[in-house]
């Protein structure tokens, strides 16, 4: 019998105030008596939240598993390269809109690092900008109708966005002259008081209509969910409204993808995704937020430029494999679509999970099927897949599956 090496995996659930209430309470069959927000599921081996694995009846953390052997647990390559499990995998549901934020490139994440720990600036200071010293390039599937930010509007959109908005058009000018740039870093310093003087009569304009999902108003109105008064006076209006007019606001359909690189501005907005990361926690926030805010520090980092957002299908390996491509070595996602008695081979070069979003899912060790490694997941469950396993994907009706793996050559 040879040594196990696909083992049930068990992540953790993240209660955000943003987080729906029922559609990962569901997927991982769990009550939800009180109503909290289910906002993330986590899969890896993130040492604020690590994964565990059942081994012999008993959950080890991830983490310390690859601590104690990488060899096995994640392959002597991934350890040269990364010395750690190089991604994380979520699931997600987004009821309310999480803040509009860019990630620093690695170089510019290690050097960020390096500067706030001279500083002494404590790793849980609310003021720190950097939490470690690694980039955080992410990709997510739609797992149903879901809308993002996702970077600047073409000059030409942007130019009618401004054109077509009464309450902007003065920052025409301000376009014209200075590009991208000087009009992104001209709102996000403007004082507060202005900040309001311009956004008051463009929030009470969005909450007298009634508009499409894919208009900047509708997220407007989405923030002020009671309405106001027609004589109520608005302060301290979130800055990040301006956000929501100057970005693309992208349609994803279930099943389809979009890869976020450093400097990307972007926010998701609502919907149910599966999402898969480099392993930080570098996050450089630019409203809908009442987190930290660095002005300096985003407009640094930030991608200047108009952008159409590439919206992936997956580019199709076999008869139930779905590649998503993304343009780092930290991290490959695919989807696996299984009918009845459809089958797909795998060969793992790195750890990977693999998380069944419906139906049922059988896996077996190629080289020793039938034995204690074989697993009939079901919809919420997960697995790990320890290097180089040669195994088996199939379903006994039909099952949809994701897998989460580093893309070795």
């Amino acid at each position: 019998m040879s040594e196990k090496n696909i083992f049930l995996l068990s992540g953790v659930v993240r209660n955000y105030s943003w987080g729906g209430t029922t559609f990962i309470p569901r997927l991982l069959q769990l009550e939800n008596k009180s109503n909290e927000p289910f906002a993330e599921y986590w899969m890896g081996a993130h040492p604020s939240a690590p994964s565990t694995l059942d081994m012999n009846h008993q959950k080890n953390a991830l983490n310390q598993l690859i601590e104690q052997d990488a060899a096995r647990y994640i392959g002597s390559e991934v350890f040269e390269k990364f010395g750690e499990l190089p991604y994380l995998f979520k699931v997600l549901d987004v009821k309310e809109m999480l803040s509009i934020q860019v990630h620093p490139s690695k170089s510019e994440a290690e050097k960020g690092f390096d500067k706030e720990e001279a500083e002494g600036k404590s790793i849980s200071d609310p003021t720190r900008n950097y939490k470690d010293r690694n980039h955080k390039p992410e990709v997510m599937v739609a797992l149903s109708d879901f809308y993002l930010l996702h970077g600047f509007k073409n000059e030409a959109l942007l130019r009618q966005t401004l054109l077509d908005t009464a309450e902007l058009t003065p920052l025409l000018a301000e376009f014209d002259r200075s590009g991208y740039k000087g009009l992104y870093q001209y709102v996000m310093e403007l004082p507060q008081e202005e900040v309001d003087n311009f956004l008051e009569p463009l929030v009470k304009s969005a909450l007298a209509t009634e508009p499409a999902k894919t208009a900047p108003a509708y997220w407007v109105k989405k923030l002020y969910p009671n309405g106001i008064s027609e004589s109520e006076a608005l302060t301290n209006i979130d800055r990040g409204i301006f956000s929501i007019y100057f970005f693309n606001i992208v349609y994803v359909k279930p099943g389809q993808a979009v890869f976020q690189g450093a400097g990307v501005p972007h926010a998701y907005l609502e919907g149910q995704n599966v999402e898969l990361m480099a392993n930080s926690d570098n996050v450089l926030r630019g409203g809908l937020t009442p987190k930290h805010i660095d002005v300096p520090e985003l407009l640094k980092h930030t991608t200047f430029e108009g952008i159409e957002p590439n919206i992936m299908d997956g580019d199709q390996l076999d008869d139930a494999t779905w590649n998503y491509p993304c343009p780092v070595g930290d991290f490959g996602i695919q989807k696996i679509n299984l009918t009845e008695g459809a089958a797909t081979e795998g060969h793992s070069k790195s750890g990977e999970i693999i998380l069944v979003m419906d139906g049922d899912i059988n896996i077996s060790d190629n080289a020793d099927p039938g034995s204690q490694n074989d697993l009939h997941l079901f919809r919420g469950e997960a697995c790990y897949i320890l290097p180089g396993t040669q195994y088996r994907v199939s379903s006994d009706e039909s099952g949809q599956a994701y897998k989460a793996f580093v893309p070795l050559a």
